[in-house]
């Protein structure tokens, strides 16, 4: 997936000006000085300057953006062979000047203009949080995550690249996990390491591999093709080649140098770490202060988060923007809503899978039904799969294609939740049965495991609503006749796995 490879991504035609060059990345760009950049798209700044030395640490370079009395500072970093860049996300329509200060004398004082202009069709802008418990698109329109596991997908190869690529644009996924630093996969050869690395196998952490970045950097715009937030995992406990000892000054540098790179494409999430607490290297300290870095790097404010092995992180701590559990206790999250004012996502509730680690062989039924859990508890899901395929490839929690049968049962959800609510869906705290709603307007019940033959929902006497039984396994929707107000007795099929939804007539 190297950038002479694959054109899967349009970049913009990249326009001369004087000594340097800017182009748009995943957005519309017009050469010369009239140049325009799409709302939330990445426009980039290439400067030549210094290649003596270690470019990585002694030179320095920012850039300030300004729109009428507002101004954004903006990191630049070294690229290799004498380039330097910087990258901006502009969120306000009109015209934006820079101008770069450095230590460089080649690469101070450069100024340029753009004009940001209205976004494409599709061009949402980042991910925020929004109405306490849920997500949503800069726009205001509504983003509920139902994503998916790929963490080695950037570096299985092209052929296996490919084939992810080619899966994700059909499933119903809008979010995708995956590892910035390399995980070691079955016998798969790296194309590259983000740091030089000597025949004895020591690293140099002050220097970094521009082609390693240039080549995630290139997933990262094709995911954002494909519509799909990149959840971007910044450390992880599967390592062989010695980053889980990077010292903590070069872990900064490492920190602020992914920003730089990645922090403009709008579809980048940040997520600190997988398994955290298995990075035994660490102490509780060492990622508040990572968490700070990231936070203060980031001129966008992207979403934060970590995921946890055994030990639960404080996730009431300000820098972190929502919870990434691995887990399938649903029942608590409640009491974690009420204890961290934040969004759930259930980012790892286990695989479906037919490996021999318990944790690897859910049924499709199971995954479907722990999405159904995770939605009707006010929170969000992550599906992931660890079929095994064969010894020539990975499981797809890794990358490739699925192979599972949740996956389309996870679209009827999602085409489902899309379909009642523009906010997003809260748990009703005391309800019998399993309750998501949004009160007064819609109300999604979910049994379980129960097989009851009738119930009498407790509705709203102030509102009309029409009702529907659900089969999330059959994916049908069936209308119940008659309309329903205050307590509503109906008869159900004695069923395990149905839901019941009711919406406000207008």
């Amino acid at each position: 997936m190297s950038m002479n490879r694959r054109d899967l991504v349009k970049l913009g035609a990249a326009a001369a000006i004087g000594s340097y060059a800017t182009r748009a990345l995943g957005g519309r760009s017009a050469s010369g000085a009239s140049e325009a950049i799409e709302k939330w798209g990445a426009y980039e700044i290439s400067l030549p300057g210094p290649s003596s030395g270690n470019p990585f640490v002694e030179t320095q370079l920012k850039a300030t953006f300004q729109h009428e009395h507002r101004s954004v500072e903006v990191a630049g970093f070294y690229d290799g062979d004498g380039d330097y860049r910087l990258r901006f996300m502009p969120d306000t329509l009109g015209k934006w000047s820079w101008e770069t200060s450095s230590n460089a004398a080649d690469l101070n004082g450069k100024t340029g203009m753009f004009a940001c202009v209205a976004p494409s069709p599709g061009n949402h802008g980042p991910v925020g949080v929004a109405h306490q418990f849920h997500f949503q698109y800069a726009d205001g329109s509504p983003f509920f995550p139902f994503g998916t596991t790929c963490y080695s997908w950037a570096f299985l190869g092209e052929t296996l690249e490919n084939a992810t690529l080619e899966t994700l644009r059909t499933a119903p996924f809008n979010k995708v996990r995956m590892c910035l630093l390399p995980k070691p996969v079955l016998d798969i050869e790296l194309f590259a390491l983000p740091f030089p690395r000597d025949a004895s196998g020591t690293n140099d952490f002050t220097r970094f591999d521009p082609a390693y970045f240039q080549h995630i950097e290139k997933g990262v715009q094709e995911l954002l093709q494909l519509g799909i937030e990149a959840d971007l995992i910044l450390f992880h406990p599967y390592d062989i080649w010695g980053y889980e000892a990077m010292p903590l000054e070069d872990a900064d540098r490492y920190l602020r140098y992914s920003v730089a790179r990645l922090s403009a494409y709008r579809n980048v999430w940040w997520s600190l770490a997988n398994e955290y607490d298995l990075i035994r290297t660490r102490t509780p300290a060492d990622w508040d202060r990572f968490f700070r870095v990231v936070q203060e790097s980031d001129p966008y404010s992207h979403l934060r988060s970590v995921h946890h092995s055994r030990v639960l992180y404080d996730h009431s701590k300000p820098w972190v923007t929502h919870a990434s559990l691995q887990t399938f206790a649903f029942e608590n999250t409640a009491e974690w809503r009420a204890a961290w004012q934040k969004p759930i996502i259930f980012d790892e509730m286990q695989y479906e899978g037919d490996i021999s680690s318990r944790w690897g062989n859910l049924s499709p039924q199971e995954m479907t039904r722990r999405f159904w859990m995770a939605l009707i508890s006010g929170a969000y899901a992550t599906h992931g799969e660890t079929y095994v395929t064969s010894f020539e490839g990975p499981v797809t929690a890794d990358g490739g294609k699925l192979l599972g049968s949740s996956p389309q049962r996870i679209a009827f959800l999602k085409k489902l939740l899309q379909g009642s609510t523009s906010a997003g869906l809260n748990s009703v705290d005391g309800s019998y049965y399993l309750c998501a709603a949004t009160p007064h307007v819609v109300y999604l019940y979910f049994f379980d495991y129960h097989e009851p033959a009738n119930y009498e929902f407790p509705l709203p006497d102030t509102e009309t609503f029409v009702a529907e039984l659900i089969d999330p396994w059959e994916m049908t929707i069936t209308s119940i006749p008659g309309t329903f107000s205050g307590n509503s007795k109906l008869k159900l099929p004695g069923k395990p796995y149905l839901g019941v939804r009711f919406q406000k007539t207008t």
